[in-house]
């Protein structure tokens, strides 16, 4: 069940999602890698990994890259959320800063990818359970 494909009808969001997302990262990349060298790095790890998925999901739309892509698209919200918050170690100055003109578009391109990959997780989750009572 891990490699058979989906055909989610919510693939070509979460695929535009993932692409905001990384793109609305890289413009940042340079400034926080001289600020906090490490959101500069996780900044880069998520472009990356969101592409990737981005591509995962157009070639294989499996069950366990939308597990991903819904794993990434919560952790970055979350990160998101705690940087304008509590604040995180070495940026304290994004503490209250919620109009930060990327962030916007990156929190709802997240939140976007979590939510189309908790829908698609779900959708097949019954479809699988409809088929094994079936089955019976």
């Amino acid at each position: 069940m891990i490699r058979s494909a989906l055909h989610s009808p919510d693939r070509a969001a979460a695929v535009l999602a993932l692409l905001v997302t990384s793109g609305t990262h890289v413009p940042l990349i340079r400034e926080h890698l001289q600020e906090a060298p490490y959101v500069g790095w996780l900044f880069i790890a998520l472009s990356v990994v969101a592409v990737l998925l981005a591509v995962a999901l157009v070639v294989a739309d499996t069950p366990a890259v939308w597990a991903m892509t819904g794993v990434v698209g919560a952790a970055s919200v979350l990160a998101f959320l705690v940087s304008r918050t509590v604040g995180l170690p070495q940026i304290h100055d994004d503490i209250g800063n919620w109009s930060e003109s990327l962030g916007y578009p990156a929190i709802t391109a997240e939140a976007i990818a979590t939510v189309a990959a908790v829908l698609t997780l779900r959708r097949a989750a019954r479809q699988r359970a409809a088929l094994t009572t079936r089955s019976r």
